[in-house]
């Protein structure tokens, strides 16, 4: 089984683009960030052509996640259920082949001293709050754009970054506890010593010269972390004419739906 998760930075800009990815990775779960549409504009025809079924959750502006199966879908939840709590449209979750899956786009907090630094850090305490209230008992996945470096080795220069967000103390405290319930960062698992990024700017020729971060994760059940085949980053996907600025990280479980 295949799931993957990718910040698309616009569907409207790039539905061609995760069309043809579809047909070319054949992944059978993938869930999508940063939509920046609203349920009436999003594609579910267009997915449904490709044969997968879809679940959106997106107010038409800045955020917007996504679940695409082609192994079933049921038991949607957007949110966290209470609008204080949500800092936009950044959560959805479904069962897919008896998997809990969770599409996560995390605030970007900014910067250290802005206000949407404090609503990151809740952000996140709010996700482990909700993952440890319903627990590991069944395969879980939690993935997204997290917006956090989980270390130094997840940076292309920690000097460069020292004293921004994304790998500030809080934040990766933030990840750890994630951890700490028993999920598994099965990129950084596959890969200890040289876990690939998922991030580039555009400005600078960041992705040539190699200028990126690993922010985009995928946190597995310890059931399915004992699973992975193979855990990776498409950087082809980047690649290309206006590409996002994110490319795609990939989880190959041997994994079969009970």
């Amino acid at each position: 089984m295949r799931v993957a998760t990718w910040n698309v930075n616009s569907l409207t800009a790039r539905f061609e683009r995760v069309a043809g990815w579809l047909e070319e990775r054949s992944p059978d779960v993938l869930c999508l960030q940063e939509t920046k549409q609203d349920d009436a504009k999003f594609p579910f025809a267009g997915f449904a052509e490709l044969g997968y079924e879809a679940v959106h959750h997106g107010d038409g502006r800045w955020n917007g996640v996504a679940i695409l199966s082609r192994v079933g879908l049921s038991d949607v939840r957007r949110g966290f259920g209470s609008p204080e709590d949500e800092a936009g449209t950044r959560l959805i979750a479904a069962t897919c082949a008896g998997i809990d899956v969770m599409s996560c786009y995390v605030p970007n907090g900014r910067a250290l001293d802005d206000p949407h630094y404090a609503i990151k850090l809740a952000w996140l305490d709010r996700l482990a709050a909700t993952v440890a209230a319903s627990g590991l008992a069944r395969p879980r996945v939690v993935v997204g754009d997290f917006n956090v470096a989980p270390s130094d080795a997840d940076v292309w220069d920690p000097a460069a970054l020292e004293g921004m967000t994304h790998v500030s103390a809080p934040e990766r405290e933030r990840i750890a506890a994630l951890e700490s319930l028993g999920l598994v960062d099965v990129v950084r698992a596959a890969h200890p010593d040289d876990a690939p990024f998922s991030w580039w700017d555009y400005r600078n020729g960041s992705f040539h010269r190699g200028f990126g971060m690993r922010i985009d994760l995928i946190f597995c059940s310890p059931d399915l972390a004992g699973a992975v085949d193979d855990a990776w980053v498409d950087r082809d996907a980047r690649k290309g004419t206006k590409p996002s600025d994110h490319a795609p990280v990939v989880v190959d479980l041997d994994y079969v739906a009970p």
